[in-house]
């Protein structure tokens, strides 16, 4: 009797781990494969080597790029080497990418930035914000912009025990923002299992200094984030569950749900055209080689479009699309003016004009 009850138990445990396995495979999209999608007029922006995870144009076409992102389980090409932030004027003939030079005083050794997001005051003082991970740590970083000089000013470290795991954010003011936290558990390991088990505990975040609270829960990977021109709405990109959720912002910062766009793929970064409202995502086709990155079969890129996602019929379009012989683990594109940037993780970043 107890050799057969240790037999079922064996027989539960296996397929519980099976289903489990099966899951986690259809959340990475593991199976998929992509056509191409090319666009005439691109190149790759010299000096950026090493990602372009996060890309924010402001409304006078300067687009500021995080670059260096280490993160648990993926590759680097520069481990060893402190982040950037870069910065490209969209309004010259031939855009150049050039490094942010950071005021004295910020640890610039254990520099790791992952999500950006700009605010123009009232002003025009133009602050940066930007997702760091110091040490394996969350920390968000406050830097005000000095046009003449091409640099960075830091302001002030933001660090709260509800911002465990940020992955991006968007800023709501010049001291408050939303975030997301992407995993429940820093610790890989434990990150690993809370994706394996397809646990939803990824939330959203508002911060201020007054008030610092959790405002949307539920996500398996909450990625990433941005807000409609009208300020009336916040979109969040679930990366493992390949949908977009739209929340209305209300007056006290809460966020209520009010539709999911499903898509095919692993959504990560949100860029908004300010003009049109348009969505544009750099996206995952297959998360697997992502994670895996063989050189035999290099993780794929992909671009979306999506047009009218407040109505009954949002418009998807495949923009661009690479088998990773250009482009590897594609993040974010931006588009300003005809001009559209793709960013990556750890790879390089590509400028098209359409």
């Amino acid at each position: 009797m107890g050799k057969l009850l240790a037999v079922a138990l064996v027989g539960i445990a296996a397929a519980l781990v099976a289903e489990r396995l099966m899951a986690f495979r259809n959340r990475l999209n593991a199976s998929r494969e992509i056509a191409p999608v090319t666009l005439p007029n691109c190149r790759l922006i010299k000096g950026i080597e090493t990602g372009s995870e996060d890309i924010d144009i402001l409304p006078n076409g300067l687009a500021f790029i995080s670059s260096g992102l280490k993160y648990p389980g993926l590759k680097s090409l520069a481990p060893d080497k402190p982040g950037e932030i870069f910065l490209m004027d969209l309004n010259e003939d031939n855009p150049r990418a050039v490094e942010l030079r950071i005021s004295r005083g910020f640890d610039l050794a254990s520099f790791n930035p992952h999500g950006i997001s700009t605010y123009v005051d009232r002003d025009d003082t133009v602050y940066l914000f930007v997702v760091n991970h110091p040490h394996q740590k969350s920390t968000v970083e406050l830097f005000k912009f000095v046009e003449d000089d091409n640099s960075l000013v830091h302001l002030k470290t933001i660090r709260h025990d509800l911002l465990t795991s940020v992955n991006d954010i968007v800023a709501m003011g010049p001291d408050s923002f939303y975030a997301t936290n992407d995993h429940y558990f820093f610790d890989f390991i434990l990150m690993f299992l809370e994706m394996f088990l397809g646990l939803t505990w990824s939330n959203v975040v508002y911060y201020s200094p007054k008030e610092v609270k959790e405002v949307a829960a539920g996500f398996y990977s909450a990625n990433g984030i941005n807000v409609s021109p009208d300020r009336k709405y916040i979109y969040v990109a679930d990366v493992f569950d390949h949908n977009v959720h739209v929340m209305e912002k209300h007056a006290n910062w809460n966020l209520t749900h009010v539709k999911t766009l499903q898509l095919d793929t692993l959504v990560d970064n949100l860029s908004i055209d300010p003009h049109t409202g348009d969505i544009w995502t750099g996206c995952h086709p297959n998360g697997m080689k992502l994670f895996y990155n063989d050189p035999e079969n290099l993780p794929a890129s992909e671009v979306l479009r999506i047009q009218n996602i407040l109505s009954e019929e949002p418009v998807v379009t495949r923009v661009y699309a690479d088998n990773g012989s250009v482009l590897q683990g594609t993040s974010v594109a931006s588009v300003y003016e005809g001009k559209l940037l793709i960013g990556t993780v750890y790879h390089r970043a590509l400028y098209c004009e359409l």
